[in-house]
């Protein structure tokens, strides 16, 4: 019997991991200096600390330190690189492409350029989430000055083809912008093959601590340059001021290179563990219907619907699994996912969906668990429906009808 509860909301956020922990704990109480004192050792300490974590983060990216900047997360991030670059680039163009299924962090700051007379683009996308880079090429205008495509979908796991459509953006000359928040840490990611100009990522999808992230800023080839959102003391290459949060950087780092170390051993383990989820709800249930991208999909992603159960009623009923039905951030919209509907899902079947977010720290037993836990709720919860009743009775009269003997 595994500890419960049990955690499977981990595309929603990570626990920290232990020795990611142990790296940060010192600089509390030891090495507290601020890494922009360059007048003694406790801010010589700092620094030092914010550089080594400066290059384990770059090293997983396949990218130069100097490229990093340090932000609060992958929200700030976004907004860095899509305000920076409509303010920066105001003279050569007003036009941004991105996708329907974004994260509202992308989403919310093109609405408000938008309102300040941008021409932005969204892109749909086909039934398992997805765009083409000829959708991007056909959008494509000569006033076009950004692409902001997200790497992994944070509701239903589906990756994009970044690669195909950075290499795209290259051939044209406009700037190619990544949410890398949910791909960042569990999929290779080298910001050279998939010619990425700006990639935001954050700590706490990846077993780091909340509150830091980074933007990835191209330097060559081209040149990035970015209209700061912060200003003040010219901190991150003068892109975003402020005191830097040791602590945090330095698990950053950490959870970086733990990453780098377990990347492809961990995910295999979770791609497993994914499908022996999925195969223990498609052999004990019937009408249950997977969402998203059945093979190029994070590993430890599974968005699926439940026909004839409310997913809000499914999770307030198992008190011992965490989990989600999207987004951590419109969990408490009543609207069915904008993500779900822009695959055509049906009304019905968005309300009833719910996201398993496996991580590091979960287990072959506690998905058993969770199967079977599913599974009796399901059940429960569908024998309370008049909807599954009268679609029980419908296939039982299909299967008595003379026309089907």
């Amino acid at each position: 019997m595994p500890t419960l509860p049990i955690y499977m909301d981990n595309n929603s956020t990570t626990r920290v991991d232990p020795r990611v922990l142990e790296a940060m704990l010192p600089f509390f109480t030891e090495h507290y200096g601020n890494a922009a004192s360059r007048t003694h050792a406790f801010g010589w300490k700092a620094e030092e600390a914010v550089d080594l974590a400066r290059e384990q983060v770059a090293s997983l990216l396949a990218a130069d330190p100097r490229e990093i900047v340090f932000t609060s997360g992958a929200t700030e991030s976004n907004n860095l690189a899509i305000k920076g670059v409509a303010a920066m680039y105001r003279a050569s163009g007003n036009h941004i492409i991105t996708v329907q299924t974004e994260h509202k962090a992308v989403l919310d700051p093109c609405k408000r350029l938008e309102r300040e007379g941008c021409a932005v683009t969204y892109l749909p996308v086909d039934r398992f989430g997805q765009v083409t880079p000829q959708q991007v090429a056909d959008a494509l205008t000569p006033r076009t000055i950004l692409v902001s495509v997200m790497a992994a979908n944070n509701e239903i796991g589906t990756l994009q083809p970044v690669a195909a459509i950075g290499r795209l953006c290259k051939e044209r000359g406009v700037l190619f912008h990544t949410d890398a928040a949910q791909a960042f840490g569990k999929l290779p990611l080298d910001v050279q093959d998939i010619k990425a100009d700006l990639v935001s990522i954050s700590a706490h999808k990846m077993y780091g601590p909340k509150g830091v992230g980074a933007l990835y800023v191209r330097r060559r080839q081209p040149h990035v340059r970015l209209e700061p959102l912060i200003d003040g003391g010219g901190h991150e290459r003068g892109m975003r001021s402020g005191t830097l949060p040791v602590p945090s950087i330095v698990g950053f780092g950490a959870a970086c290179t733990l990453c780098h170390k377990e990347l492809a051993h961990e995910s295999a383990r979770l791609t497993d563990m994914r499908q022996r989820l999925l195969l223990g709800l498609q052999d004990r249930l019937d009408a249950v219907f997977l969402n998203g991208h059945p093979t190029e999909r994070l590993p430890g992603n599974l968005n699926m619907s439940f026909a004839y159960v409310q997913g809000e009623a499914l999770m307030m009923a198992m008190r011992n699994v965490a989990i989600s039905s999207g987004s951590a951030c419109t969990s408490a919209s009543v609207e069915p996912s904008y993500v779900l509907r822009a695959c055509g899902v049906p009304d019905d079947l968005a309300h009833a969906s719910i996201r398993f977010g496996l991580g590091r720290f979960n287990t072959d037993d506690e998905v058993d668990f969770v199967v079977g836990e599913v599974v009796r709720t399901v059940e429960r919860l569908r024998s309370l429906s008049p909807d599954h009743a009268l679609a029980r009775q419908a296939r039982s009269g299909l299967q008595h009808s003379p026309l089907s003997q």
